[in-house]
């Protein structure tokens, strides 16, 4: 296991890393809470154990950080000052334990076995969950045997790929199955989507600022980049980006470094960039809104995802597993031939989106099984 130790006292540091390796497992060591975040946020670590009183940033201040930033990792707490206020505090902020010093072997040894088992529980969970009802792409037809084709040879790559299609198709889902079958597979995948962040606030959260670079700033933030260092990054409605975000995105791909806003320090990330749009990126570039040379840079590999009404065929499996994704209690619905004939034949403007949505309203308002009669009634035929 990757275990992380962050404590200001150089004995404790080194005691606690002789230990745990001693029993076999991989070590790293920070003597604050400034440089214990910013390993754990480049480390896959399946614990961490963390001072309470050190300079820089103390421990409580650690646990809300890494909390902001998603860190799965089991947090024990350690102090020579501790008292039950303390401890319940820490409690809240999401930590697993809390042990004070002197530090007891057994305890340490027992606390790491129990928060490792509950943090492996989590991350299967959350692995299955996604796979299920998340990265699952549903459909046999010639269009989406194509995509699948397409994937199995560009996951294993680091090649950007740029997904098009109308909105609602799946451009999301065929991001995270080039991650899921990538090398990369392990490490974070992170989604940005371009259209729904303000022009004035999308370099701050792609690249991060520094604390005081602008009024609201008021602590250090890291980017989305440096977030996905060592995983992917999926740049959704990417032809919505400002020209300004562009540029600096262009230079990321290019050196593959970043700066934070209002700081000069170059970061190194490793980074693959998957990007996807509804736009015609071609005619963004003809009319200004839209940078050629990055255009190039992203479409390494162009993957171009069917809208529904292209791919009927598929249309009885999403219904079969939009059912199983909204029937819990090991309940059986079910759709009638003539109601699923009628969703076949019908325009999906919404796309797989949309179709979602009504398998979701029939099963809430129609019959057992679900008939013909129930779609009309309750459809935009």
């Amino acid at each position: 296991m990757k275990i992380l130790v962050i404590d200001d006292e150089r004995s404790i540091r080194n005691s606690l890393k002789e230990i745990l390796g001693d029993e076999g497992h991989e070590v790293e060591v920070a003597e604050d809470g400034r440089s214990g975040l910013e390993l754990a946020g480049k480390g896959r670590f399946n614990a961490i154990f963390c001072d309470i009183k050190m300079p820089v940033m103390d421990g409580l201040e650690f646990l809300d950080r890494i909390n902001e930033e998603g860190v799965d990792a089991a947090v024990i707490m350690i102090s020579g000052h501790g008292d039950i206020d303390t401890a319940v505090e820490c409690m809240r902020k999401g930590a697993f334990d809390f042990i004070q010093k002197p530090l007891d072997l057994n305890r340490i040894l027992i606390t790491l076995k129990n928060a490792t088992e509950r943090v492996s529980l989590v991350r299967e969970n959350k692995a299955l969950k996604k796979k299920v009802f998340g990265a699952e792409m549903v459909g046999e037809s010639d269009p989406m045997m194509h995509i699948r084709d397409i994937i199995s040879k560009v996951a294993p790559t680091d090649a950007r790929v740029l997904i098009t299609g109308p909105n609602g198709s799946g451009k999301e889902l065929v991001a995270r199955n080039i991650h899921q079958q990538s090398n990369r597979s392990s490490q974070p995948f992170i989604e940005v989507n371009c259209a729904a962040i303000p022009s004035e606030l999308i370099e701050s959260e792609l690249f991060g600022h520094e604390k005081g670079s602008f009024t609201s700033a008021v602590k250090q933030h890291k980017g989305k980049f440096e977030q996905a260092d060592a995983g992917t990054l999926f740049l959704d409605e990417i032809g919505d980006m400002s020209l300004a975000a562009q540029a600096k995105v262009l230079r990321v791909l290019q050196e593959k470094k970043l700066s934070r806003v209002g700081s000069d320090k170059d970061i190194e990330v490793d980074v693959r960039v998957i990007a996807a749009t509804n736009k015609d990126l071609q005619e963004e570039i003809k009319n200004g809104n839209f940078r050629e040379d990055l255009y190039h840079r992203l479409s390494v590999i162009l993957v171009k995802v069917p809208s529904l009404d292209d791919r009927r065929d598929d249309i009885p499996r999403l219904i079969d597993y939009f059912i199983g994704k909204y029937t819990e209690g090991g309940k059986t619905r079910h759709f009638s031939d003539e109601a699923v004939s009628l969703l076949q034949k019908k325009s999906w403007p919404g796309n797989i989106r949309e179709l979602d949505n009504v398998v979701d309203r029939l099963l809430i308002l129609g019959d057992e099984p679900v008939s013909a009669q129930n779609v009309k009634d309750y459809v935009n035929l």
